[in-house]
């Protein structure tokens, strides 16, 4: 199982968090969050993936900061539609970035439609599923996995929202049902941090153990 590490924001934390080879480091280019990133990223191992998240941005402003960063992978974490994706593509592919992966944000409650996904499948490389709440991710609270037997795709998704240390016992056991066939990574965040955007490293280091 893989390990996307978001929100990070300091530079030496986000060199902690690299040695500890994560498959993914993710950073917040939304200037709403807590946990905004405003950069350089330091160098990192080549095995790991630096992603972009974004909330309703502007094609031109997003585009030009996966070049600055040499992003590997754009996280859409807004309202962005299907039509808003398909348009993102083609001006991708027109600057060669065509292998850029896209991984389309949708956040969870009780009463959450995965019809909603279809028109979405075409488009990107990945689902994140995310609790919904009063921020725009980071709120350190987990939904009901269980939703998620509904998932009606063969798309790979990460799994995000309030994961910690305390639900290893939770999510060992996900990870052993037929909803988590398509899980493609666990994504933490918030419940590893003594402020937004700095990680207790032992802590991640306990999880990925543990996630291995």
């Amino acid at each position: 199982m893989k390990l996307k590490i978001c929100g990070m924001k300091y530079e030496q934390n986000i060199l902690q968090a690299a040695s500890l080879l994560p498959d993914y480091l993710g950073f917040i280019f939304y200037s709403k969050s807590k946990r905004y990133f405003e950069g350089p990223i330091p160098k990192l191992s080549k095995s790991i993936k630096k992603v972009g998240v974004f909330v309703d941005e502007s094609h031109e402003t997003l585009i030009e900061c996966v070049k600055k960063h040499h992003l590997q992978a754009v996280q859409l974490h807004g309202a962005e539609s299907a039509e808003y994706c398909a348009e993102l593509l083609q001006k991708l592919d027109k600057l060669k970035l065509k292998n850029l992966a896209l991984i389309k944000v949708f956040l969870v409650g009780n009463d959450f439609d995965f019809n909603i996904l279809e028109k979405y499948e075409p488009l990107v490389n990945y689902f994140l599923f995310d609790t919904k709440g009063i921020e725009k991710g980071g709120n350190g609270i987990q939904f009901n996995w269980q939703l998620l037997d509904q998932y009606p795709s063969k798309k790979p998704y990460f799994l995000s929202g309030g994961i910690g240390l305390e639900s290893l016992a939770d999510l060992k056991l996900f990870l052993q049902s037929p909803a988590s066939k398509y899980c493609w990574a666990i994504d933490v965040n918030s419940r590893f941090e003594t402020i937004p955007g700095l990680k207790v490293i032992d802590k991640l280091k306990e999880f990925k153990h543990y996630l291995v």
